[in-house]
């Protein structure tokens, strides 16, 4: 099948937003932005791929940490201009700094909480 006119890349620039959704749990793990080179790769490998916008280039998920994110599912909402990727999460974490999810922040009372433990520890896994 031919993905190329199911995202319009166009409204935002060539980039579209990219939920990961763990597909058990239904908790959000992250917020990225795919274009079209990153939506293709994701379909055909079945892997996460997305659009680093800090480096400019594709960034596949788990490259460095061996994270990866095998996609179960694919929507799409009503306007074309945002994916939801329901994802099974290979090494427990999608946060680069090492949480399950990267929103492991909350607000409670005016105060900003860190209620999760890590997974694993980012200066190990990223050694550059």
């Amino acid at each position: 099948m031919n993905y190329d006119s199911l995202l319009d890349f166009e409204k935002q620039g060539g980039l579209v937003p990219a939920i990961a959704q763990d597909y058990r749990t239904g908790e959000v793990l992250m917020l990225a932005y795919m274009n079209q080179a990153a939506f293709s790769e994701t379909m055909r490998t079945g892997k996460a791929c997305y659009y680093s916008r800090s480096r400019h280039k594709l960034w596949r998920k788990g490259e460095e940490s061996g994270h990866v994110q095998l996609v179960h599912e694919v929507r799409i909402d009503c306007d074309a201009d945002t994916v939801l990727l329901k994802v099974e999460q290979i090494g427990g974490a999608a946060c680069h700094e090492g949480y399950h999810s990267c929103f492991f922040r909350k607000l409670s009372e005016g105060d900003v909480i860190i209620d999760r433990e890590r997974v694993f520890d980012p200066k190990e896994v990223y050694k550059k």
